[in-house]
């Protein structure tokens, strides 16, 4: 047990210790890449209806502010680039998305409402996930991108801790 146990430790710690960032940085960055390109899909135009009816200012600028930090932004996290700088409007859109939409929904993102013979039955989501991708991105700003990221090939980039 001690062995194997010594073996997943060494597995983890490749790359300084920091190969935790590479799940988050999937997951993350494909995740706003698809909500991104779902909005970009059904039209912006419908995305901004939905602005306008949540009565946000600039419902076309921001429909389409959203849809591009939700696709580039999404794409740089998963390809581990200038992490610091994009997380900042990639949280501003989780923030107002919690605000304006979760938050009177409650905490959790699975309500299950009942079982039809057509299948499960879910209510509106809450905040849950949209907290899940903040704590996320503040974990790989603080903790830095991890191997195979863009951000280490920048000349000015620190060598990985050792």
């Amino acid at each position: 047990m001690t062995r194997a146990l010594s073996g997943v430790l060494r597995l983890v710690t490749i790359g300084g210790g920091s190969l935790w960032a590479l799940p988050l940085r999937a997951i993350v960055g494909y995740g706003f890449m698809e909500h991104g390109w779902a909005k970009l899909a059904r039209g912006p135009d419908d995305f901004a209806g939905i602005l306008a009816a949540l009565h946000m200012p600039f419902p076309g600028l921001l429909a389409w502010a959203t849809i591009v930090t939700e696709l580039v932004g999404g794409f740089l996290v998963l390809i581990g680039a200038f992490l610091p700088l994009v997380s900042i409007p990639m949280a501003i859109v989780l923030v107002v998305a919690i605000v304006t939409v979760h938050l009177p929904n409650g905490f959790s993102s699975i309500k299950l409402q009942a079982i039809t013979p057509q299948g499960a039955r879910f209510g509106q989501p809450g905040y849950e996930t949209d907290l899940l991708y903040l704590a996320a991105l503040a974990a790989l700003v603080l903790g830095g991108s991890g191997p195979l990221a863009v951000d280490r090939l920048w000349p000015w980039a620190k060598s990985p801790p050792r």
